[in-house]
């Protein structure tokens, strides 16, 4: 069982690619998948929508970075489409572990699973199914518009509906793209025999996930690919091993150096604003109000969540966003800094007023610190789960760029 155990990320690779209809006229340079994303102005969710099964039902899901797996609301007989149930037996099923749960009497055929909505903090078991998924597709190599690379056959889980409680309006279900060989890269690296890895680039309307890195000058210029800067993804505690953390050593806030210990630092776009650890959270909020005040940035009264706010029209506009103190974090040496302006610290709360987008977690957080998803806006985050390496970029408008108007005119897009 340990040796099946040991090469199960193979086998389900293997099993994958016998299902995939691959099209070899592409030969070694594969096409660029995308899943489009957009952000809910309501919730501070970010969606994507796929087209799954024979009749290519459209089914809007919420984005999780770490989540371990896809899964959507399902009535019991599995709704108006028809997956594949997989057996508890099967590889598909081993490759679910450590997700999948004990049957119940009556069950032994199927394989069932643990799936959660971590917005609600609610968990159901779910059945382990597989239907086929449309993608898109943009290729550099085929300019013909009859390309048909065929559907790929996908695992999710087919969860209760109760469990879509807190998602946005019309999402039925969520997205995972954590570090497991369920999740959605993952499986579309076994659909492509490509290299375990994606791009995130989110904006505050519209955003994209990407596959396949050769085709990366393309979509955002040589400049901003050569810009990456990379650090190692981490392993998280024994309850996170899906997610991705990153090592943490200090922060300046204005160039200063603020003093204390971060243990667990966590990449996330379930949470909508960076949150800290309560004792963390105190030191910083301290230290970014002096160094406001140093800058004559007027502080009025706080709009909740946020603890400090600040009259706009006490603050200067740039091409990085408002002129307030940038925030640089310290990864795993001092000479590998990701620097955050003012774009991506400020939250427009009102006209006259915008809040530091950096909210206070309590005492049990879990870990030191989430970075959110308004932070991450804007900027290019390429996840190689393979190496596990993270590379992130400075914020695109430093080229006047934006993760909401990339260009796909060279890559034409096709659906399968």
């Amino acid at each position: 069982m340990a040796t099946l155990l040991h090469l199960l990320p193979f086998l389900l690779h293997l099993l994958t690619l016998s299902h995939a209809q691959i099209d070899y006229r592409f030969g070694d340079s594969r096409p660029l998948v995308l899943l489009p994303v957009t952000k809910d102005a309501l919730t501070f969710q970010y969606l994507t929508e796929i087209r799954h099964g024979s009749s290519l039902l459209a089914t809007k899901l919420v984005v999780d970075l770490g989540g371990p797996l896809i899964w959507m609301g399902c009535d019991s007989h599995l709704g108006s489409f028809s997956p594949l149930r997989i057996s508890s037996g099967s590889i598909q099923c081993l490759a679910a572990k450590p997700f999948t749960t004990r049957s119940r009497v009556g069950d032994a055929d199927g394989c069932t699973l643990f799936a959660e909505n971590k917005i609600s903090q609610m968990g159901r078991r779910g059945v382990l199914v597989e239907d086929t998924l449309d993608v898109l597709l943009a290729d550099e190599v085929s300019k013909s518009e009859d390309v048909n690379l065929g559907e790929y056959p996908f695992l999710f889980a087919c969860a209760p509906k109760p469990l879509l409680n807190g998602l946005a309006g019309g999402a039925n279900g969520m997205v995972g793209l954590g570090r497991t060989r369920i999740a959605f890269p993952s499986q579309v690296s076994a659909a492509f025999s490509s290299e375990w890895q994606f791009t995130l680039c989110l904006s505050s309307s519209n955003g994209v996930v990407l596959y396949e890195k050769r085709h990366y000058g393309s979509v955002f210029g040589s400049e901003i690919s050569k810009s990456l800067i990379y650090t190692p993804l981490l392993a998280g505690p024994d309850d996170s091993q899906t997610e991705y953390f990153i090592n943490l050593k200090s922060i300046r806030i204005g160039g200063k150096r603020l003093s204390f210990d971060v243990e667990h630092t966590k990449l996330s776009t379930i949470v909508p604003f960076t949150t800290m650890e309560s004792s963390i959270y105190a030191i910083f909020i301290k230290a970014y109000e002096k160094a406001a005040f140093s800058m004559n940035m007027k502080r009025v009264e706080p709009v909740a969540p946020f603890r400090l706010c600040f009259d706009s029209k006490s603050i200067k506009k740039t091409q990085l966003g408002p002129l307030v103190p940038d925030v640089e974090l310290g990864l795993q040496s001092e000479m590998v800094r990701w620097k955050f302006h003012g774009r991506n610290l400020m939250m427009k709360v009102s006209e006259e007023v915008m809040c530091l987008g950096i909210v206070d977690g309590g005492l049990n957080l879990g870990v030191s610190i989430v970075l959110g998803g308004y932070q991450l806006e804007d900027m290019v985050l390429h996840f190689d789960v393979g190496t596990s390496m993270l590379g992130f970029s400075p914020s695109l408008l430093k080229w006047g760029r934006s993760c909401s108007n990339l260009k796909f005119d060279s890559l034409p897009v096709q659906a399968l």
